[in-house]
């Protein structure tokens, strides 16, 4: 039985960068963009990392542009955005595809996983993995990175 250890993305500075880097950890895994109006996000995000990541929590942020070409950037541009707008401190990965044939590995077997939920329909979609490396659950778009039910989940996976 495979888990998001089986997976890597490169970093947004173009290393390697496997998920089981992340092992004994709970991470949230984000397919971001910069010029979604979801962008705001950003903030809650940045907020969930600074206030879980001594208990175990990692934000992945994985810019995609497949959503309204949303993210039409570099990686050093995304970067660089992320950073100045919003002092974004979590990991980010390069830009991949979240959905289709295309899909990145890590989102085929998160849906393989959880079903249709996990299917990201627009940017800011949300997979929580646990610290085993099992897909837990997927939280939409709209759902706010500090809303009730993502930190519940996260409560119960640390």
């Amino acid at each position: 039985m495979s888990n998001a250890y089986d997976y890597a993305f490169k970093s947004i500075d173009g290393d390697a960068l496997p998920m089981s880097t992340f092992k004994d950890k709970v991470v949230l895994v984000v397919n971001t963009a910069s010029a979604c109006g979801l962008t705001p996000q950003y903030d809650g995000l940045e907020k969930l990392y600074a206030d879980y990541k001594d208990r175990g929590l990692v934000v992945l942020g994985v810019p995609c542009n497949q959503f309204a070409g949303q993210e039409p950037g570099t990686e050093a541009e995304i970067k660089s955005f992320c950073e100045t707008r919003f002092a974004v401190d979590f990991p980010m990965t390069s830009k991949v595809d979240v959905k289709d044939a295309d899909a990145h590995p890590f989102y085929k077997w998160a849906q393989a996983e959880l079903g249709e939920p996990a299917v990201p329909v627009w940017n800011f979609h949300k997979i929580l993995v646990g610290k085993q490396g099992e897909a837990l659950q997927a939280f939409g778009p709209r759902t706010e990175p500090l809303a009730p039910e993502i930190t519940a989940a996260i409560e119960k996976a640390l």
